[in-house]
């Protein structure tokens, strides 16, 4: 079957089977950001955006973005990047292999949650895992980037 969807902003088109992956799809379409964990969704490791919203690639068939948009973190790449620095600046970039999902659902919570206390930020990343950290690096990392991006804001007059 052919399926058309938005790929980090770019209308594509693809054959696939009934049965694939939305995970296998998008690596086939080089985004490999997008890691194969668990196979269970219960990692967080396959988290990408649809309409703006994290799912889990691993457990979500390829058919279901007809005519919607993906994104993963090929298409946020100036802020992973912003991000990945307050990441590094606690130490909290470890091994790297948890990032992607990770910082795809920071930047959903972003959208979502105005001025999260620690309680909600760490509430709304409990389905992702690291092996390397006990989360504390990554806590520190998130409440300093969102006070960074706050600050941001109110400069602009938002």
């Amino acid at each position: 079957m052919e399926i058309k969807f938005w790929l980090n902003g770019k209308k594509i088109q693809a054959e696939i089977q009934a049965d694939t992956l939305l995970l296998d799809l998008l690596r086939e379409k080089e985004c490999y950001s997008v890691k194969r964990g668990c196979e269970t969704a219960n990692c967080g490791l396959c988290t990408v955006l649809l309409e703006e919203k994290p799912i889990l690639s691993c457990s979500t068939l390829a058919a279901r973005v007809e005519e919607k948009h993906v994104v993963t973190l090929e298409g946020l790449q100036e802020k992973a990047e912003e991000l990945g620095s307050f990441l590094a600046g606690e130490g909290a970039e470890q091994c790297g292999f948890c990032n992607p999902g990770f910082m795809m659902n920071i930047f959903a919570m972003e959208k979502e949650l105005t001025d999260p206390t620690e309680e909600e930020i760490n509430e709304y990343l409990a389905g992702n895992l690291c092996r390397c950290s006990g989360f504390m690096g990554q806590t520190r990392s998130i409440l300093k980037y969102l006070e960074y991006k706050k600050t941001q804001r109110e400069g602009d007059g938002q």
